[in-house]
């Protein structure tokens, strides 16, 4: 006999009583959760908080300077309707007589709102500046350095005399 055949045997005989399990039905399935990015929304705000960081040499607008800024692709046709107020606003937030700090987490929350109720204008007072002496304009230099880092920022032009003049501005935010 050979070595196999008597290794089969052994098996067969190992195994001679054993019986198949009665079936069993299959395991409850749970449904799976569904995927989501856990981490978006934090990485959003951190991109965000981090884009409203000045840098040293962004210091240089007089008080009665008129702010005025637009994306590549913007028109100045649309930059000068926005300069008019030809926009609703649908929003608007006050920095006077914040620290250039809380201005900017204020800023920061007002625009993360804004863009997630998917407005389109909103006004930022951030007003002259008279009162901030030698240094110039606080907040008006830092709303403008701030704006600009913004990708969904399309626009911002000095609001209208009636509307703040530059002490304020209309920004325009991308339809994302």
């Amino acid at each position: 006999m050979r070595k196999e055949d008597e290794t089969e045997d052994a098996f067969r005989q190992a195994v001679a009583d054993v019986r198949p399990l009665p079936p069993q039905p299959p395991p409850p399935t749970t449904p799976r959760p569904s995927a989501r990015a856990r981490f978006r929304r934090l990485d959003d705000q951190q991109a965000l908080r981090e884009s409203l960081e000045l840098a040293p040499g962004d210091w240089m607008i007089e008080t009665g300077d008129e702010l005025l800024f637009r994306r590549a692709g913007v028109t100045a046709a649309l930059l000068n309707r926005l300069r008019r107020g030809e926009f609703a606003v649908e929003g608007e937030i006050d920095l006077h007589g914040l620290t250039a700090s809380l201005a900017r987490d204020a800023l920061r929350e007002f625009l993360h709102r804004a863009m997630g109720r998917r407005l389109h204008c909103v006004r930022v007072v951030h007003g002259k500046g008279l009162r901030s002496g030698p240094r110039g304009p606080v907040l008006k230099h830092a709303v403008n350095v701030w704006l600009r880092k913004v990708d969904a920022v399309v626009a911002f032009a000095s609001a209208p005399r009636r509307d703040g003049g530059t002490g304020a501005v209309y920004v325009l935010l991308s339809e994302r």
